[in-house]
């Protein structure tokens, strides 16, 4: 067994992996597992790639001070060599990123700044035209620019496609990618175009991107729409973009990217995030319309471990209308966590204030209904338990039945949406029976989620 000097010497040379259990048509399709890199995705390759290089041309040394934008992998590779390194890192990155990612960053010592997901470039919120200027306004700062810098390409074409025909045995026909920088498919183009021209080159898009159009009908669009896979899509060209050989694109919808990327997980136990569903739902769509058999690659472009609170949260995707549950035509359909699903959080009256506040905290919610049995006899929230403690600590060993509500206003589950709006004006949630049953709890949020969702 080689043992490595540094972890970063463990990136590149990710393993590729046939699936078996996926519809691929008349196609075999085999995934390519960058999301077994150090840093959990395929950007490591070029976060290691720019710094070395800009390091080469004395552009920088360690202690200096490294700007980007990134939706998030760039940064978390770019923060994996700066630590090995010794530079300070300063990433600004939109506010749609997981939350995984920005405590992996800053727990890898990198300074986030947040900004608008909203905007597109040209707008100062912009995330890299927000770092572009971050990087000028700071003495002696390099700006990295994925987006322009050609060792972002230069990182594939010399790395990873040389790394992929080799492990294919030079026998592969397709290979799907998605473009975010650009880098990936600009370098795999150039590798392809001298060692294997035959190689068709395909594209994976969230819907709201310009790049299928481009693709397909070559109209390049100036109006983007939003999505939320992240790290992929585009509303601009960037600088380093080739995509003369790019056959085709799919454009694919955030639902069909979050459920393709569970079933990845489900079929062949890979846990790949966001943008690994898109590529895999554009790799089945171009497997299952081949009339001939084809060995195609497909990209896991990084790990699924950062999108638990999002694509790999039930309630997450209910909220967002990707995954429905059975319409009941009452207020059943506007309750997150059914209690006869097991899935709403409750405390026992006789459960310790500590016990209730620490599910609060777990579970991210701000109130607990009581439950005696399968008998709601109460309700308690954060206030509940802090006017009970504040001023004695000590008071949160009491049993919840000594700082729980028990008058309860409850609705029939047949009453209608709009009772709901004096509950809430009342600043209280709704508790819903069915009889003497109960059923949940719904929560403004809950109201307003279900409502955006009849508006998609």
């Amino acid at each position: 067994m080689t043992v490595h000097q540094s972890v970063l010497e463990l990136i590149g040379e990710t393993p590729i992996v046939k699936a078996q259990h996926l519809d691929t048509g008349l196609c075999e399709l085999y995934l390519k597992l960058e999301c077994m890199n150090p840093g959990g995705s395929i950007k490591d390759r070029i976060g290691l790639k720019m710094i070395e290089a800009a390091e080469k041309s004395g552009k920088i040394k360690p202690g200096d001070t490294l700007v980007e934008g990134t939706a998030g992998n760039t940064g978390i590779g770019l923060a994996l060599v700066a630590q090995q390194k010794g530079y300070k890192l300063v990433l600004v990155v939109p506010d749609k990123m997981s939350r995984e990612k920005i405590f992996n960053l800053r727990a890898m010592g990198a300074e986030v700044v947040l900004t608008r997901s909203d905007v597109a470039k040209g707008h100062p919120q912009y995330y890299q035209d927000m770092a572009e200027k971050l990087a000028a306004d700071t003495p002696g700062a390099y700006f990295i620019n994925q987006f322009g810098n050609p060792d972002n390409p230069a990182a594939h074409e010399a790395g990873t496609g040389p790394e992929i025909w080799r492990q294919m045995d030079g026998q592969m026909d397709a290979i799907v990618f998605g473009c975010g920088s650009s880098g990936t498919m600009t370098g795999l183009s150039r590798f392809f175009a001298k060692a294997a021209p035959a190689v068709e080159l395909i594209l994976a898009d969230p819907v709201g991107s310009i790049l299928t159009q481009y693709i397909n009908e070559g109209v390049l669009s100036t109006k983007s729409g939003s999505w939320l896979v992240e790290g992929i899509g585009e509303d601009f060209l960037p600088s380093i973009s080739d995509f003369t050989r790019v056959k085709k694109a799919y454009a694919i919808t955030d639902k069909e990217s979050f459920l393709a990327g569970r079933e990845l997980l489900i079929k062949e136990g890979v846990l790949g995030g966001s943008s690994t569903g898109t590529l895999l739902s554009a790799a089945l769509k171009y497997c299952r319309e081949q009339t001939t058999p084809k060995k195609v690659v497909v990209f896991v472009c990084d790990t699924g471990n950062k999108y638990l609170s999002k694509m790999y949260n039930d309630y997450w995707m209910l909220d967002n209308g990707f995954i429905d549950r059975p319409k009941t035509g009452d207020l059943r359909d506007l309750i997150l966590r059914p209690y006869a699903q097991r899935d709403t959080v409750v405390v026992g009256p006789a459960d310790t204030l500590t016990v209730a506040y620490q599910r609060m905290k777990m579970y991210d919610v701000s109130q607990l209904p009581v439950m005696d049995g399968e008998k709601i006899v109460g309700i308690v929230d954060e206030s509940d338990v802090l006017l009970h403690v504040y001023g004695d600590e000590k008071r949160f060993q009491d049993p919840v039945a000594t700082a729980m509500v028990s008058k309860l206003n409850v609705l029939d589950v047949t009453a209608s949406m709009e009772s709901l709006l004096p509950v809430f004006d009342r600043g209280q949630v709704a508790i819903v029976m069915d009889g003497a049953k109960f059923l949940g709890l719904i929560t403004r949020i809950d109201l307003l989620n279900y409502l955006r969702r009849r508006a998609q």
